[in-house]
């Protein structure tokens, strides 16, 4: 099942949300050659992408992880990767990667950003992002492996929205065999589900008997993301935007049962 749009209007244009998207798209495009250049999308996250044990100095120094044919990335210890946390989260593996992050960010982000303002969604996105990058190295500070990706950032907006929205519906899309199927569903029921299967796929790394077993995907980077997002909302929340979007909700209900 796929979100494809909310039943929750919104009262400006979500010009950070349009940028976030616009510049991890870019990012994609040119300096990863759009994944059609293996070697180059191969140095942009290696080089670009968060590596825990670089950050911890646990992982030696030498230690090599393919990402390809002929291709791997290195452990080292140069400058940049202080720096990576941040820049991991404009980086992408692969095209499915990319569109996924942006549907959620698209759907879910123009709201959250207008209940903020667009300099407090900002400021939002990059604390929850780097909050969740921090919880994927706690959970495994010695990993060679890079991360990248926006998700932990968009996990974070993902938080908000349910604490923020919990009752709006969203529409989801779901493949019934070739045909397309198309229903409503509570926002909480959607992202909750989301959130309990993020925690249930992460549960293996935690185990002492085989900690290695791993989807791949970091999702201990996608629960902190979340539950950064979900208690920092109100901190970040703009009270005279949310009682103006609430006026408008208020306004469109009467509407409607006219």
């Amino acid at each position: 099942m796929i979100p494809i749009s909310d039943d929750n209007p919104v009262l400006r244009t979500p010009v950070v949300t349009h940028a976030l998207v616009a510049i991890n798209v870019l990012v994609w495009l040119f300096l990863e050659g759009a994944g059609f250049q293996p070697a180059r999308l191969a140095q942009m996250v290696c080089d670009l992408g968060m590596v825990p044990g670089e950050l911890t100095g646990r992982a030696p120094l030498g230690t090599s992880v393919p990402l390809g044919y002929g291709m791997a990335c290195v452990v080292d210890n140069y400058a940049i990767n202080a720096l990576t946390p941040l820049t991991s989260m404009f980086i992408h593996g692969g095209w499915g990667h990319l569109l996924s992050n942006m549907l959620f960010l698209w759907v879910f982000g123009n709201n959250v950003e207008d209940s903020m303002g667009r300099v407090r969604f900002l400021a939002f996105y990059l604390i929850c992002g780097l909050l969740a990058a921090a919880v994927h190295v706690m959970v495994d500070p010695a990993s060679p492996v890079p991360t990248v990706g926006a998700s932990g950032a968009i996990s974070g907006v993902l938080g908000a929205y349910v604490v923020l929205y919990p009752r709006v519906h969203v529409r989801m899309l779901f493949l019934f065999v070739i045909v397309p199927v198309t229903f409503h569903v509570r926002a909480w029921v959607v992202l909750i589900f989301w959130f309990a299967w993020q925690v249930l796929s992460g549960l293996p790394q935690l185990m002492s008997v085989n900690p290695e077993v791993s989807s791949g995907v970091a999702v201990w980077a996608h629960v902190g993301g979340f539950v950064a997002g979900a208690l920092l909302v109100r901190l970040f929340e703009n009270d005279s935007l949310v009682q103006r979007r609430t006026q408008l909700a208020a306004a469109r209900s009467v509407w409607h049962t006219r």
